[in-house]
């Protein structure tokens, strides 16, 4: 046994002597004589320009984290001075990185599986230069010049940055940005590293700052790198501060994130996902990666804030996915103001696209909305997602009690379906599809007003308060063009409505926003107030211009008839007005009036003729009897048949056809 030991003790003694000897050997050697070996074994291996122009040297340190056996194996620290990396030919830099100073740390024993485990990498004064090209070529994808796949593997455990430049030139994303590091003196905590970036992204100003860990751990799971940055681009502001707990993949990442600008459509440029303009906004909640998930799985969790007067709450889910990424959630709007849905579809006023910096390009002569669709992004993700403003309201106090609706963005497909208000103690439900692939876009739009109350549509008119009438109606309608103002004026279809009971007056149609309306009701009835038996209305609409096929308003002094049509895309009217007294006490209903021009400014005349007058009551009722049928289900779904627009609806059909009235001849409203 004494023999035994001996034998061992001097094994042992002898492999720690050869350790010994090996380890003064290597810090004794020369390490700049290999340099020219190293330079060429990594140029070959990445496929470009390697050279560590200054000196290298090996020191030794004891290991990081080892016990056992391990625990006195030293690791080396080879430190090498004026390194640089060069770039493809194509590039626009010569190097791609340089720095002053690079040390590597190595693990030793894994070298013995041809795996070189790098525990620290350290770079001094790093200057890094990432460019990429219309084409998609860039310069961190390397290429080596042998057909070999290497047997060896790189595995970098750790990332140190002291005082260094990183810039970023990239043709695809419009981006050009410069962010400088340095280090951190005491009294910031964890922090270690700080930074500034500046530049432009997408044509936009940028310009942040932000501190970071001194140590980027790329290798073991569950270590906390603290991140703390507030980013601005053009109008819009980002701030995160949390952990990134698993570095290798971003995909364990826990932020307190806000943003906030003028418009939520700014935010494509920084995440690629589509978002509707909007007014001025400001959000605040939590962001949370999720492990495991390939290509990335976030959350933006439980986040709170407002959208011009309007605040709003949910959660949303992102999800990187074939063929396209997937947004999802839920948002809430306990107080939705009615103004703040404008932007969405370019309808608001010219102060406040100047706030989210978009062009007024709305004509000072046009209603309709002339703010092209932004098709060309909409291929570029899917969404689902599901809205409700629990109580929406306005200036003029409309009593649009509540907006439901789910949006939906597949493969370049916008819909709307349903898209739900309560309004009035009614509802006014519509489907909206909207292709995007389609040049101009496609569009169908079904809707349906049922029980709308005059009542409650009006709640600050005294007039109304007795009104027992309501508004029940259909529209549906495809069309092609690029904004909502070519929607509508290439638009084919029908819209029909029905008014049971109510009043009448000019001051009501004011209050409605019926200016025309208004003119004419003082041309008929002065400024009274008349009680509304029955009001409906039948067009077909026939690329953008409505044709009345039966427009009848019966009052308790007289019926009034109205032909012509309506261009919606000149925006044009061109309709005949031809009251039938029920009462000699109402001379000024004798005369006919002729409604022409442009929505903003239309002129109403009176027609002198007398007998244009004697024909006024029996304009165009030929075409009134085969739409009846067709009216009916909007009278049946209130009070009934039985009420004064089911009587009306009964005794089209024993209407005389006689054409008269000047507008005859011009129905096109060309």
């Amino acid at each position: 046994m004494a023999r035994v030991s001996k034998i061992a003790a001097w094994s042992a003694g002898s492999i720690v002597l050869l350790i010994a000897i090996l380890v003064a050997v290597l810090a004794a050697f020369d390490w700049n004589r290999v340099k020219p070996w190293i330079n060429n074994r990594v140029s070959e291996a990445t496929g470009r320009p390697f050279a560590i122009n200054g000196d290298l040297s090996l020191t030794w340190h004891a290991p990081e984290g080892e016990t056992g056996w391990r625990a006195w194996i030293p690791w080396p620290r080879l430190n090498a001075r004026d390194v640089v990396f060069g770039n493809p030919e194509w590039a626009k830099h010569a190097q791609m990185a340089e720095a002053e100073q690079v040390t590597v740390s190595i693990s030793p024993l894994p070298l013995l599986q041809k795996r070189i485990a790098i525990a620290s990498l350290a770079l001094d004064a790093p200057r890094v230069a990432l460019e990429r090209q219309k084409d998609g070529r860039n310069n961190w994808t390397f290429q080596s010049d042998s057909e070999k796949k290497s047997e060896w593997t790189l595995d970098v455990q750790q990332l140190v940055l002291n005082k260094g430049t990183l810039q970023l030139e990239d043709a695809i994303k419009r981006a050009n940005l410069k962010a400088d590091i340095d280090t951190l003196g005491q009294g910031n905590g964890d922090y270690r590293i700080g930074w500034r970036v500046g530049g432009t992204l997408n044509g936009e100003q940028v310009t942040g700052n932000g501190r970071a860990g001194a140590v980027l751990s790329l290798q073991k799971k569950h270590t906390d790198f603290p991140i703390d940055a507030d980013l601005r681009v053009g109008k819009t502001a980002v701030s995160v501060s949390g952990i990134l707990t698993d570095p290798r993949n971003l995909a364990a990442l826990d932020l307190k994130l806000k943003v906030s600008g003028v418009s939520m459509a700014h935010l494509y440029p920084l995440t690629g996902v589509v978002l509707p303009e909007t007014r001025p906004f400001s959000t605040e909640g939590r962001l949370i990666g999720k492990p495991g998930a390939a290509g990335g799985d976030w959350t933006y969790e439980k986040f709170s804030g407002k959208m011009g007067g309007s605040d709003l709450r949910g959660s949303l889910r992102y999800q990187a996915r074939e063929p396209r990424p997937l947004l999802e959630g839920t948002v809430v709007s306990n107080y939705l103001s009615f103004v703040d849905l404008a932007p969405l579809i370019g309808a608001d006023s010219a102060k406040s696209r100047e706030e989210r910096g978009v062009k007024t390009v709305q004509p000072e002569n046009k209603v309709l909305p002339v703010e092209k669709f932004k098709t060309d992004r909409w291929t570029s993700i899917d969404t689902d997602v599901q809205f409700t403003g629990n109580k929406i309201v306005r200036k003029e106090e409309l009593p649009i009690n509540n907006l439901v609706t789910r949006v939906k963005l597949d493969d370049g497909v916008l819909s709307l379906a349903p898209l739900k208000f309560g309004v009035a103690g009614g509802s006014l439900v519509s489907t909206i599809r909207l292709d995007g692939k389609s040049n101009p876009v496609k569009a169908e739009m079904k809707l349906s007003a049922r029980h709308l109350k005059l009542k409650d549509l009006f709640p600050t008119l005294d007039v109304m308060r007795t009104s027992l009438g309501e508004i029940n109606g259909d529209a549906a309608l495809t069309a092609s063009g690029d904004s909502p103002a070519a929607l509508l004026g290439a638009s084919t279809g029908e819209i029909r409505a029905v008014i049971n009971q109510g009043t009448i007056s000019k001051f009501v149609l004011e209050a409605m926003g019926l200016n025309i309306g208004s003119v004419v009701v003082t041309q008929l009835f002065g400024d009274k107030q008349v009680q509304l038996n029955c009001a409906v209305a039948d067009f077909e609409v026939k690329k953008g211009v409505m044709q009345s096929r039966a427009f009848v308003v019966d009052t308790e002094d007289a019926t009034i008839y109205v032909n012509g049509n309506i261009n919606l895309e000149q925006e044009k009217l061109a309709l005949t007005v031809l009251p039938e007294s029920k009462g000699v006490r109402l001379i000024s209903l004798r005369a006919p009036l002729y409604v022409n021009g442009p929505f903003k400014k239309p002129d109403v005349e009176v027609d002198k003729g007398v007998l244009a007058a004697k024909a006024g009551s029996a304009i165009a009722l030929g075409a009134l009897a085969p739409v009846a049928a067709a009216l009916l289900p909007l009278v049946n779904v209130g009070p009934g048949e039985k009420s004064e627009c089911g009587t009306l609806l009964a005794q089209f059909s024993e209407k005389p056809a006689v054409t008269a009235g000047k507008n005859q001849n011009n129905t096109s409203g060309k």
